[in-house]
């Protein structure tokens, strides 16, 4: 590995960090979201600063070239943050379908009494409560 490489390596990762704490703090990334953003920042620090701790993991589980540990590893995060994504989504999707019929139910409601309103009105010639002997 080349210093720059070694350079490079950091400083993404670092980078990576950085944008993740930014967007917690701008209130833009919620913790929930983040926390598989911060895990894999902090592996590609480590990894990073450490090269050597990716040769000696790829041995110990038994892969040839530490490269492909790394890829695996960034499409386990990236399977896992999708399975969270989905997982969120259904959730919402779910909500909005709840607040849609309460809604629907709402506004029928209001129709209704809003019927029933003009037919007072056609009535009597007012609307309730609005004629001079409620006015006390």
């Amino acid at each position: 590995m080349t210093f720059r490489t070694y350079v490079f390596g950091i400083a993404a990762a670092v980078f990576v960090l950085l944008v993740v704490v930014t967007l917690l703090r701008r209130r833009r990334l919620r913790e929930r979201h983040a926390a598989w953003w911060l895990f894999a920042g902090v592996l590609a620090l480590v990894l990073s600063a450490f090269p050597a701790a990716l040769t000696h993991l790829a041995a110990l589980v038994g892969i040839a070239l530490p490269i492909n540990l790394a890829f695996f590893m960034s499409i386990a995060i990236l399977f896992l943050v999708s399975i969270q994504q989905s997982s969120e989504l259904t959730s919402l999707e779910s909500k909005t379908r709840d607040l849609a019929e309460t809604v629907s139910l709402l506004q029928m409601r209001v129709d209704e009494l809003s019927r029933g309103a003009v037919h007072l009105q056609d009535d009597r010639g007012a609307l309730p409560d609005s004629g001079p002997e409620h006015k006390r």
